[in-house]
């Protein structure tokens, strides 16, 4: 194995480093880190990562952390399928910048660790509230950016964000009707192999009990 992940099925940036690793055709070992039981603050894992948070990968001798200083290491040493364009450097400043609307903007708001702060009896009010929030402004971004995928005709880390948190949208029963353009873009990169081996589902520690229900 070239790499370890240090993963959770459900975890929102964990996945987009599953997605990452999958283009790059990276081949990993999976270390699953149970949130639900709190094992990110076991001192196993602190000494993995002191912020307590996944993900964590292991990769040419160095430990790294935050999905997307992972997304763009592994972009720069591993040329194939690029996720920030090449030859512009507004282009991936753009990039960059949608990417920061989910993954500052919206996903760290709405998880696990807010929820049980704000109080885990309002989590699908406040779930809902944070997502309908970004999504109104990154539905107008992407109707400036889109092409198949959030910017032009090629998969980007914007991408490797979005399908994730709209993951999240349907569990807090978000209205997606109000999103076309985030729901097409979505559609189209489910329909990517890399993307479908990322799902929850099909990770070793999703329960079995949530893989019947996905196949139903």
């Amino acid at each position: 194995m070239e790499a370890t992940l240090y993963s959770y099925f459900r975890s929102s940036c964990s996945w987009r480093v599953r997605i990452a690793l999958n283009l790059k055709k990276v081949k990993y070992a999976y270390k699953a880190v149970n949130l639900l039981k709190g094992e990110q603050l076991g001192d196993d894992f602190l000494n993995v990562n002191p912020m307590g948070e996944l993900p964590a990968l292991e990769i040419d001798g160095h430990t790294l952390t935050q999905s997307l200083p992972i997304i763009e290491y592994l972009d720069e040493t591993r040329p194939e399928n690029p996720l920030l364009p090449r030859d512009d450097p507004f282009k991936r400043a753009e990039v960059r910048r949608l990417s920061q609307i989910i993954a500052s903007g919206i996903q760290p708001v709405q998880n696990l660790r807010v929820l049980k702060k704000h109080g885990l009896e309002h989590k699908v009010e406040w779930g809902q509230w944070v997502i309908n929030n970004g999504f109104k402004a990154l539905e107008r971004e992407l109707k400036k950016t889109a092409g198949k995928y959030s910017f032009g005709d090629t998969v980007t880390m914007v991408d490797l964000c979005l399908v994730p948190q709209v993951f999240n949208a349907e569990r807090f029963k978000v209205d997606m009707s109000q999103y076309p353009t985030i729901q097409r873009v979505a559609a189209a990169l489910g329909e990517l192999p890399e993307f479908e081996a990322a799902m929850p589902t099909k990770q070793p520690d999703c329960p079995e009990e949530l893989r019947l229900d996905a196949s139903k």
